[in-house]
Parts: C-alpha cells; sequence; structure tokens
C-alpha cells in the first residue's frame, strides 16, 4: 500500500506527478473548509508535504496523530512550527538551494523594465500607438545610484549586476558588512534620498515590517524608482499607491505584494508599473533542483533511513523515537 500523504499547496507540476506515483497524495488546497478536511483525514496519514509559504501550524500538526515526516517544498522560514514538531518527534525536511542569482536576475530586469519603459512600449505597440507618434523616453541605469535593503546574499548578487551596468551601489541593513567596500548607510531615508533606485532584498521581519513607508518614498522622489523583489509587507502598499498616483516616485517593478495574489487595481491600472506574480525563484532549474531533493528526502524517510536534508533537531529527535 502506498504511504498517505498531505500536500497542502500547489506546487510544480512534475513534482506532484512524482508524489502521485509513489504515494496516496490528499490535496489541502482543493477543501473549502482546510480545517474541517484536515480534521477528516484518514488516521493513516504520515507525510506532509508543504512549502515555505504555505508552512505548517502546530494546530494542524497536533491534527495528524500518525504524522512522521513534514517535507518542504522549498525551506520554511519560521512558518512551520518546528517547537511542535520536534515535540512530536516529526522529521522536518527542506530543499536547500540558492535562489540568490535567480531572484537578483529578475531585480534587475525589473529596474531595466520599468526605468526603460519596456513593458509600457510593448503595450504602446500592441495598440498601434506607433503609427501616430514616438514612445515617452526611458531612463538609462548608467551613472545612476541603487540603494539596497538588505546586503545578504540576493542583495550581494544585485550589487555585482548593477556594477556590471554602471551603476554605483550602497545599501542599509542593521549594521555595516565588514567585507564590502560599498558606502552603507544606517538611515534608510538618506539612502534613498542619495538612490535613483531602491531595491528592497531584506528579509521580512517584524522590524522591517512597513519599513518602506511614505517617509522614505518622499525621499526617493519624483525622479526615484522603486523594486520590490523580498516580501510585499515591507512596503506600505498604501503608501506607494499614493506615491505612484500623485507622482511622488517615478515608477516601481513589483514582485511581491501586501496580500497575494491579490494585487490593489490601482497598481494594474498605472502604466508606470511592471507586476510580477511572485517568480523569483521560479525558474525550471530551481524547481527541477527542489523536485529532486524533495523526493530524496521522502523516499529515505519511508525506506526507514536517515533524510538527506533535515532541518536542525528534528531528524534526530525521529530516529530516537525509532529506536525507542
Amino acid at each position: 500500500m502506498k504511504p498517505e500523504i498531505l500536500l497542502t499547496t500547489r506546487i510544480y507540476a512534475p513534482a506532484v506527478a512524482d508524489l502521485e506515483g509513489e504515494f496516496t497524495v490528499h490535496k489541502l488546497w482543493t477543501a473549502r473548509d482546510p480545517d474541517a478536511f484536515i480534521q477528516e483525514l484518514p488516521r493513516g496519514v504520515r507525510g506532509v508535504v508543504t512549502t515555505g509559504p504555505a508552512g505548517f501550524s502546530r494546530r494542524q500538526i497536533e491534527a495528524l496523530p500518525n504524522l512522521e515526516i513534514i517535507a518542504c517544498f522549498g525551506t520554511p522560514h519560521g512558518t512551520v512550527d518546528l517547537g511542535a514538531a520536534k515535540e512530536r518527534r516529526v522529521v522536518v525536511t527542506n530543499t536547500p538551494d540558492s535562489i540568490a542569482d535567480s531572484v537578483a536576475d529578475l531585480a534587475m530586469g525589473l529596474m531595466v523594465a520599468v526605468m526603460r519603459r519596456i513593458c509600457e512600449s510593448d503595450r504602446f505597440v500592441r495598440a498601434g500607438k506607433w503609427l501616430h507618434g514616438l514612445m515617452a523616453m526611458g531612463r538609462e541605469l548608467g551613472g545612476k545610484t541603487c540603494g539596497i535593503i538588505g546586503l545578504g546574499r540576493i542583495g550581494r548578487q544585485i550589487a555585482k549586476r548593477a556594477e556590471a551596468f554602471g551603476m554605483s551601489v550602497r545599501y542599509h541593513g542593521p549594521r555595516p558588512k565588514p567585507d564590502v567596500a560599498y558606502p552603507y548607510d544606517a538611515d534608510l531615508e538618506r539612502m534613498a534620498r542619495a538612490s535613483d533606485c531602491l531595491v528592497v532584498a531584506c528579509a521580512a521581519t517584524p522590524a522591517t515590517r512597513g519599513l518602506v513607508n511614505a517617509r522614505i518614498l518622499e525621499a526617493l522622489g519624483a525622479e526615484g524608482f522603486l523594486i520590490n523583489v523580498a516580501r510585499g509587507p515591507i512596503v506600505e502598499e498604501r503608501a506607494l499607491v499614493a506615491a505612484l498616483r500623485t507622482g511622488r516616485i517615478a515608477g516601481a517593478g513589483l514582485d511581491v505584494f501586501w496580500d497575494e495574489p491579490r494585487v490593489p487595481a490601482e497598481l494594474t491600472a498605472m502604466e508606470n508599473v511592471v507586476l510580477l506574480p511572485h517568480m523569483g525563484s521560479s525558474t525550471r532549474e530551481v524547481r527541477e533542483g527542489r523536485r529532486t531533493k524533495l523526493m530524496a528526502n521522502l523516499r529515505a524517510h519511508f525506506a526507514g533511513e536517515p533524510v538527506p536534508n533535515p532541518l536542525p533537531g528534528t531528524d534526530e529527535g525521529r530516529r530516537k523515537k525509532d529506536e525507542g
């Protein structure tokens, strides 16, 4: 008999096909009432497959009495209750990878698209407007200043690419990085004032929620552009809409939003905004790598072997349970 697992949300289709080939898969996202769906699952459900954004809570863990493994397609950043998993001696695995390059590529793509008005120009040509006049000019990246909020792995790759475009780079974060030469701004407002393009690449934490607010956007100014490839709630969305509508900033390139997948109608109606469906890590290469690691984790666990990619503490606890 195939082991039974719960899949919390849609993931890469070939990975779903792999799961359905080896497991009996219960699909949580198809349920009108997810809580009732979990409560009514067969007691034999032994595994959960989830994602970083979807996570898996203590309440959900406690609703599955025979749960043995939570396998994350990606990496849970605080969205899987590891304390509850440890108490229950449930293995939690991830699919470690580096998305820095793919997200940095997308950040630069957004920067070029909004500053050079690529998407606007595409719509201009398709609408036949070129027959009646010229498209408004865009702006070059070379010679401009790119201010990066968060110089972690992704931020560093964005900086590297921005330099290749002839931009100067400065950064803001909780503290200066001792191993980089870029100018550090402890004051985000000051950096925004000095930047032509402000790129959000930091982690979403209570401290960064709403970090880019009306004051920061005002400092960025009417000639400035905002790029967000981090998380939507880092930017105050109402303040951003107001700044774009009134011309207090020149434009924005957004891969993330406050309440995904719902995007404010005001943003979708604006010409000077490029909108993407949270696709920073959505490349075939990244998804194939996660697919391989996800299946390796599940196969190892259900074969009674140590999983290749445990999160700290959980695999050891499971083995102790098995041995005891």
